[in-house]
């Protein structure tokens, strides 16, 4: 966790997998109470940026561009991304608001079900966008010795889409559930104040993060594997192993 596997530099503290608990336990600051008086495309935007950072740092460090810098597409392509996520996420309160929809079932909908899913989608999309010039440019596949056979398009697009799927069911589930829980807990009226109810829905966070975590992360092996036949032709040439590798990274 603290050394790129592939360009063998230290990660930084911050953007390391040990301390994205520490930063979603902090990011659950996200409910809509709490985002109305914050702004809540600013709260996204910071959220957007730590993830992208995360996935820039801990990404695949083999594609390479022959153009200009893969590291300079990618911030840029980042910024992009996290501009539009945070615009989106925004988008439903936002939409609740100027046309004043006040009902119960449309402010249970848009405030406490919509954003959760919605937030899991973003960051999906976010990693998507990102690592974008992993699977236009390829990345290094490997055999069981650890000898490069080549650069392959395709096990970097089989290494981007894994790698979205695990943050969508990270953040998604992580959000959605305690909302669910949350709002069953106040329509049963187990929490008297305001205070409890905050108490306990961090405990609900705390307790679904900590499951959640450890199966995002193990949903796919940072090593990936991907079959001989899947590749391109000139990898097929140049080896005879059925069963190539890759980094996936985080």
């Amino acid at each position: 966790s603290s050394v790129h596997p592939d360009t063998d530099k230290i990660i930084p503290v911050l953007f390391r997998p040990p301390a994205l608990p520490f930063y979603i336990y902090r990011s659950s600051s996200l409910n809509p109470k709490f985002i109305f008086a914050y702004n809540l495309s600013f709260l996204q935007f910071v959220f957007h940026t730590y993830t992208t950072g995360f996935t820039l740092l801990n990404g695949n460090g083999t594609v390479k561009a022959e153009e200009y810098s893969v590291q300079q597409k990618q911030m840029i392509y980042g910024l992009g991304a996290i501009s539009y996520a945070a615009c989106i996420g925004a988008l439903p309160l936002v939409f609740m608001n100027r046309y004043t929809l006040k009902n119960s079932l449309t402010q249970l909908v848009i405030k406490k079900l919509l954003p959760a899913p919605l937030l899991g989608l973003m960051s999906a999309f976010t990693v998507a966008v990102v690592r974008s010039p992993e699977f236009e440019n390829g990345i290094e596949v490997m055999d069981r010795n650890g000898k490069v056979v080549g650069r392959s398009q395709k096990a970097g697009e089989k290494a981007v889409k894994e790698t979205a799927l695990s943050r969508a069911v990270l953040f998604g589930t992580t959000f959605f559930l305690p909302a669910v829980l949350v709002h069953f807990v106040e329509r049963a009226k187990f929490a008297k104040t305001p205070r409890a109810l905050a108490s306990l829905r961090m405990l609900v966070i705390t307790s679904v993060l900590a499951g959640m975590l450890p199966v995002s992360l193990s949903m796919f092996p940072q090593c990936g594997e991907i079959k001989r036949a899947d590749l391109e032709p000139e990898i097929l040439s140049s080896t005879e192993e059925t069963e190539l590798f890759y980094n996936r990274g985080i």
